[in-house]
């Protein structure tokens, strides 16, 4: 079966991230993936670390806005991707299009009209609260080919929305949460002890982190200022902030993030680390990691937090209540509420025992529903029937995707 993978960035986050995991996945003996996304990130080579084959496509400069004049130079550049992308479409055959996001769902859903290919949507966001939401959805109620794979069951009702609830028929939305290496990540006592010494940090010293692309909807900003406000009755703790901008004026934010530690006077205990290859062993270095999202679908750093065996405190958005459990596997406060989140630093850094049991908790669950084999199983469930329902008689007579699959 050939699936024809499409992401409108180079860029690899945590939706790229997922991506790959799916792509080592899949047995090349019954699947041959190709993928087609901008060459200016480290997308392409990591797809081709794990064999896919690279198809170059301009990147797509689209967002949502509320700028007449962005919109139309968002449209100009979503018509000359479409354009491309039928092309390469066409040449290719594919016998399934993955777009690996609500914007790659747009660009293929144009790009195949007319043809029998079916399109997976894969929802890794929630879909905003804007006028344009409408007529995604529209889009995707537009044809039967079209599937929708949703990380979380809340970014599956907000992609629903009031509109596609009325056409529920003309769409299916199937919900897979996000997986999770764990080998990759988890407990190691000798990493932990590695990390923090390449880090000039002591065993005394309690660390928070939060790892994630540098920008507002990460709540960097607001989780250094109420780490300051800890800070004076925690004297003992040190904030690492992992991670870079990717999107949208981020250096700016970036520059936003060192003048507000400086300006409260915790620049000597909030360290920015930058980018990182040894996510993992930053994880084991953490006491306690710090989701302070202002909304997510199915947070990968959250699942890498829980398999690591590190205590996670998550803001209650999205999808994240559907994976931590408060006061079992994890901690959640209110989105944008500075005292919860003081009130919580303290309280879980004052509890060593607690957080060596929220750590074990999540580690467990990890093992027990974010496992990549029970993923991928679902995964390649997900092709086969959407393989099925597209089938024409032509194609079923001529034996195209013809391929028998392992049972779930």
């Amino acid at each position: 079966m050939k699936i024809l993978f499409y992401n409108h960035t180079g860029n690899v986050s945590g939706a790229e991230r997922v991506l790959l995991m799916i792509l080592k996945g899949l047995d090349r003996q019954l699947f041959d993936p190709v993928v087609l996304c901008p060459t200016d990130g480290r997308l392409t080579e990591m797809a081709r670390d794990v064999g896919a084959g690279i198809i170059p496509i301009a990147q797509l400069a689209a967002r949502f806005t509320w700028r007449v004049d962005h919109l139309l130079r968002y449209l100009a550049s979503f018509l000359n991707v479409i354009r491309t992308a039928r092309s390469i479409v066409l040449s290719e055959g594919p016998d399934i299009i993955h777009a690996n996001s609500i914007r790659a769902g747009l660009v293929m859903s144009a790009a195949t009209v007319g043809l029998k290919v079916p399109v997976v949507w894969h929802a890794h966001d929630i879909l905003p609260r804007h006028p344009l939401s409408a007529a995604v959805r529209l889009v995707a109620c537009a044809t039967k080919r079209n599937q929708i794979l949703a990380v979380s069951h809340a970014a599956a009702a907000q992609f629903r929305g009031i509109v596609s609830s009325r056409l529920n028929r003309r769409i299916a939305v199937k919900v897979i949460h996000n997986t999770v290496d764990l080998e990759r990540f988890q407990p190691n006592p000798a990493s932990r002890r590695e990390i923090r010494r390449a880090l000039g940090l002591t065993e005394k010293q309690q660390v928070v982190g939060i790892v994630g692309h540098l920008t507002p909807n990460k709540g960097q900003l607001e989780l250094i200022e109420a780490f300051a406000a800890m800070s004076r009755e925690a004297s003992n703790a040190v904030l690492l902030v992992v991670g870079e901008s990717l999107f949208n004026r981020g250096d700016d934010y970036e520059k936003s993030l060192v003048s507000t530690a400086n300006s409260l006077g915790v620049a000597d205990r909030v360290r920015f680390l930058g980018p990182r290859d040894d996510v993992p062993a930053i994880m084991q270095g953490l006491d306690l990691l710090v989701v302070n999202s202002r909304t997510e679908a199915c947070p990968l750093t959250v699942l890498e937090g829980l398999a690591s065996g590190t205590a996670v405190l998550a803001t209650a958005v999205g999808g994240t209540p559907e994976v931590i459990r408060h006061g079992e596997n994890g901690w959640l406060v209110p989105a944008r509420d500075q005292q919860s989140l003081i009130q919580a630093m303290l309280l879980l850094l004052r509890d060593e025992n607690l957080l060596r049991e929220l750590g074990a908790n999540g580690r467990r669950d990890a093992l027990t529903r974010f496992g990549v084999e029970e993923f991928i199983t679902k995964i390649i469930s997900l092709y086969r029937s959407v393989a099925e329902r597209g089938r024409t008689p032509q194609q079923e007579s001529s034996g195209v995707l013809e391929v028998k699959l392992s049972p779930d």
